[in-house]
């Protein structure tokens, strides 16, 4: 839905809405982006860890092209296609987003199995604090290695996380191939009607 100026609500111009340069992106290697958190979230989104493209902008799923944004919408979290400066429509629609791992790199495969599993411990430190209904891990491989779950598939987990359920999806990256959008936004779909009934 568009504003009388014709822009998606929220939007705006952010201080990193220009692509960053080669030297930019190698230089947030390490960095944090800091929790997207408040009180009243429905789902509190885990991503593996922030992209470079995240550490250099402080955004979540920081490049406009990711497809979070438009599985988000498809299976009907947001009314239209969030961006990732949108932080408080995201919000307002009852998300947050925060990562088992901290420090930015280019690939999660560039992440240690310990860095991890003692995410685990940060995650549900973040669940007993903001009490979202939902956490939900978007990562296959990396929910496996951190909770020790080596079999374990897409959807609802039968453990909870601090007093929080607990869903795991497909991590939305276009470096995933295994899951297609259509595959994506079904998986988010059921999570979607599971916690906005």
């Amino acid at each position: 839905m568009a504003g009388a100026d014709g822009r998606a609500p929220g939007s705006g111009t952010h201080r990193h809405a220009r692509t960053p340069t080669a030297d930019e992106l190698l230089a947030s290697y390490g960095a944090a982006v800091s929790d997207l958190v408040a009180p009243g979230l429905r789902v509190l989104l885990c991503g593996i860890n922030p992209s470079l493209w995240s550490g250099w902008s402080g955004l979540h799923f920081g490049r406009p092209g990711n497809r979070l944004w438009l599985v988000l919408h498809r299976a009907g979290f947001t009314e239209w296609q969030l961006r990732p400066e949108h932080t408080g429509d995201l919000l307002s629609a009852g998300l947050g987003v925060t990562n088992l791992v901290q420090r930015a790199t280019a690939r999660a495969d560039e992440l240690a199995d310990t860095e991890l599993r003692d995410g685990v411990g940060r995650l549900e430190r973040a669940c007993r604090t903001w009490q979202p209904a939902w956490v939900a891990v978007l990562g296959l491989s990396a929910y496996r290695t951190a909770f020790d779950r080596p079999r374990a598939r897409p959807g609802r987990q039968a453990e909870t996380l601090g007093g929080s359920g607990l869903w795991l999806l497909p991590n939305p990256s276009g470096l995933n191939a295994s899951y297609q959008l259509p595959a994506l936004t079904e998986l988010y779909a059921e999570l979607r009607a599971e916690a906005y009934p």
